[in-house]
């Protein structure tokens, strides 16, 4: 598929996707398909390979996921065998041990 995907519900990406994807739904990009895509979605899973930048509320990369881009999410996880390559952009608390004199902050 080549082009614009823009929709309100789910997608299942078994193939190969050249162009943005703007979803208010999920993404799934099941193992061995592949997307040249900046993707915007409430969430993203990566089992194949994704070339481009991802905002999401939650993103996923499985471990036989490729990510190479900027992650821009409030959740973020990373199976084990996994790649990812890009920069991550996410508010989170740390636990007290971890933020340095007990008070939790928000961190990016």
């Amino acid at each position: 598929m080549r082009g614009r995907i823009t929709g309100d519900g789910d997608l299942l990406v078994e193939g190969t996707v050249e162009g943005d994807v703007t979803l208010r739904g999920a993404l799934v990009l099941a193992e061995g398909a592949s997307a040249t895509s900046n993707v915007e979605a409430e969430a993203v899973t990566v089992n194949g390979t994704l070339d481009g930048d991802v905002r999401a509320r939650t993103v996923v990369v499985g471990g036989s996921g490729h990510l190479r881009g900027d992650v821009t999410a409030e959740a973020f996880a990373i199976e084990e065998g996994a790649e990812v390559n890009g920069r991550l952009e996410a508010e989170f608390d740390l636990p007290p041990e971890l933020s340095g004199g007990g008070t939790s902050g928000k961190r990016r």
